[in-house]
């Protein structure tokens, strides 16, 4: 495992150091987000939608069928929004390891270019690229 670390204390984790098996809460939270923002869905609650809004006018005051309306969706928003977020921040943890492994690579290069070519300003843009993304100095560098 190659965990790269800034003078920091913050650790960059490399792409091959993540652990690619996923929780069941993470699995399910994946599977609902792929429903969820299909066609399908948003089908379902325009016809929701459709079948409401009409029982609203038509039987003027329905207090207890409101509720129940008012109520569901609230539930439902506020569970999706839980499972939406946790794919989310899995998105975006998945997109910085590969950031990090790009910066990784770049400055190694960028190293070896400058080793070979005596470049001082190569040099000081590697060190550069990595304080920006948090990875310490490699020994020699």
């Amino acid at each position: 495992m190659t965990t790269h670390h800034s003078g920091s204390g913050d650790t960059a984790t490399m792409p091959t150091d993540v652990n690619a098996r996923l929780s069941f809460f993470d699995r399910f939270a994946t599977k609902a987000a792929a429903f969820v923002s299909g066609a399908w869905f948003f089908a379902m609650c325009v016809l929701l939608v459709l079948i409401w809004a009409p029982s609203y006018f038509l039987f003027g005051d329905v207090d207890t069928w409101q509720l129940i309306i008012n109520t569901a969706t609230t539930i439902v928003t506020f569970l999706l929004v839980a499972l939406l977020q946790n794919t989310q921040r899995r998105a975006d943890e998945a997109l910085q390891h590969k950031l990090n492994a790009i910066a990784d690579a770049l400055a190694d290069l960028m190293k070896q270019v400058a080793a070979d070519r005596q470049l001082k300003q190569l040099h000081e843009d590697m060190r550069e690229l990595r304080a920006a993304v948090g990875l310490e100095n490699k020994e020699g560098t």
